[in-house]
C-alpha cells in the first residue's frame, strides 16, 4: 500500500535505449508552411576588381593574397606615418626648447646667436 502512483510502461526505442512512455515525445504534425516575401534594397557587392583580375590570368590566390594583404599594408603604412609624425613633433618640441635655452642662459649673446642662426637659414633658402 504505498502512495506513489504506478510507473508508466517501459518502451525500448529504435536506437535500443529504455524510456517511459509518457516521456516519449509527441508525434510532429505538419502544419502550414508561411510564405516568406523578401525584399532586398541593397545592391550586391562591387566585385569589379576580382573580375578583371581572374579574366586577366591571374589565379585565385593572387586576388586572395590581395584581400588578405591589401589591409594589412595600409596598417603598416599607417602605423610607420604615425610614428614618423610623433618623431617631427619631438623634434619640433626639442629645437624650440634648445632656441629657448640658448635665448634665456645666453643673454644678449645667446639672443644674437638665435638671430644669426635665423638669419643663415633665410640666406640658406634663397640660394
Amino acid at each position: 500500500m504505498s502512495n506513489l502512483p504506478e510507473p508508466a510502461p517501459v518502451v525500448r526505442l529504435p536506437d535500443g535505449t529504455y524510456t517511459y512512455a509518457d516521456q516519449l515525445p509527441a508525434p510532429v504534425q505538419p502544419g502550414p508552411v508561411p510564405q516568406v516575401i523578401q525584399h532586398i534594397h541593397h545592391a550586391p557587392p562591387d566585385r569589379t576588381v576580382q573580375r578583371i583580375a581572374l579574366g586577366s590570368g591571374i589565379g585565385a590566390g593572387t586576388v586572395a593574397a590581395g584581400v588578405y594583404f591589401g589591409p594589412l599594408l595600409v596598417g603598416a603604412l599607417t602605423a610607420i606615418a604615425a610614428n614618423l609624425a610623433l618623431l617631427a613633433f619631438l623634434a619640433a618640441v626639442m629645437a624650440w626648447g634648445v632656441v629657448t635655452v640658448v635665448k634665456s642662459v645666453g643673454g644678449q649673446d645667446g639672443a644674437n646667436a638665435v638671430k644669426n642662426v635665423g638669419k643663415a637659414r633665410k640666406s640658406l633658402r634663397r640660394r
